[in-house]
């Protein structure tokens, strides 16, 4: 009797509560959106969206200035190697369109600086292949370097990170396949109506678990898209995470292609007495479309001061 009574609350709390699962999502019909003209004039077009961003990143119980890029590109993708297609035309089935995002923050604490990115490879054509395929993440810093990589397999996340501290040390897990929130930056990118609601699970920021010393894990948060307050040309995509209450909000232009604007990230920074609640914040300084691959000259440094860096 008590077994059945703990299993009636269970699917009474599972019917209150529902979780958006990656293998139960319904998606946009994003074969029509991505093969319209207006998506293939701006991701096609051979070159790269570059947004900087002004940063106060908080670190050890302060805020610290410094600036952020994103840089927008799409790739043709291995499936089976997941790293970039030399020769996609030779691929043999073996290709897939991605929208790559690489994320830079760069930001001086005190004597020393640090360096972080993120490369996330989000397939374009999120109907056929709705999981976000990998994920690599490094920071460097006076203290050492660090380094984490997620791939995409049948089971779920192959998740292996490097650190130089003792209590992390060298690690190799497996994690069950939810959305990521690396990805959601591309997927506000490829279609907002793809971003999740409610109650999910969810796979915390690589950047994120670094600062916090946190190990990557899968967890629970409340998701919510609204527009904007102040300006109804915008949109805020909200998480709140329930175990840590570390908070994470991106605004971004309502029209297609729909850029990000600034985003807000809360949570506790620093140790011991110094620990607090504290809010880093990105707001949007320059854009560059650019083959910036090509740009590597000496003359070339004109750019980062279009950029503003």
């Amino acid at each position: 009797m008590k077994r059945v009574r703990f299993l009636i609350t269970i699917v009474c709390f599972l019917t209150i509560f529902p979780f958006y699962s990656s293998e139960s999502r319904e998606h946009t019909n994003f074969s029509a959106i991505v093969d319209s003209q207006e998506f293939k004039d701006y991701w096609y077009d051979g070159k790269a969206e570059i947004t900087s961003y002004k940063l106060e990143q908080a670190r050890y119980g302060e805020l610290h200035t410094g600036y952020a890029v994103h840089v927008f590109v799409t790739e043709d993708f291995s499936k089976s190697k997941q790293v970039k297609l030399d020769d996609p035309q030779n691929a043999d089935g073996d290709d897939v369109k991605v929208l790559k995002l690489n994320r830079i923050k760069k930001f001086d604490t005190g004597i020393y600086r640090y360096s972080m990115m993120d490369s996330v490879f989000t397939p374009v054509y999120i109907d056929k292949y709705p999981n976000t395929l990998k994920i690599t993440s490094s920071s460097q810093e006076w203290c050492g370097n660090t380094f984490t990589q997620l791939n995409l397999d049948s089971n779920g996340y192959e998740v292996r990170s490097f650190s130089y501290f003792e209590s992390e040390g060298d690690r190799e897990f497996n994690l069950q396949k939810e959305i990521l929130e690396d990805e959601l930056w591309a997927r506000i990118r490829l279609d907002p109506k793809s971003l999740p609601q409610g109650r999910i699970k969810i796979i915390p920021a690589a950047m994120a678990s670094r600062l916090t010393h946190k190990e990557l894990e899968v967890e629970i948060a409340e998701a919510s898209l609204q527009e904007d307050f102040d300006d109804p040309n915008l949109m805020n995509y909200k998480l709140v995470y329930d175990d840590s209450g570390r908070t994470m909000e991106i605004t971004f232009n309502k029209a297609f292609p729909y850029e990000i604007i600034s985003w807000e990230e809360s949570s506790v920074s620093g140790f011991g007495e110094e620990a607090k609640i504290l809010t880093t914040k990105a707001t949007r300084n320059k854009v560059l479309i650019s083959d910036y691959w090509k740009q590597n000259k000496t003359i070339d440094r004109v750019l980062r001061k279009k950029l503003g860096l």
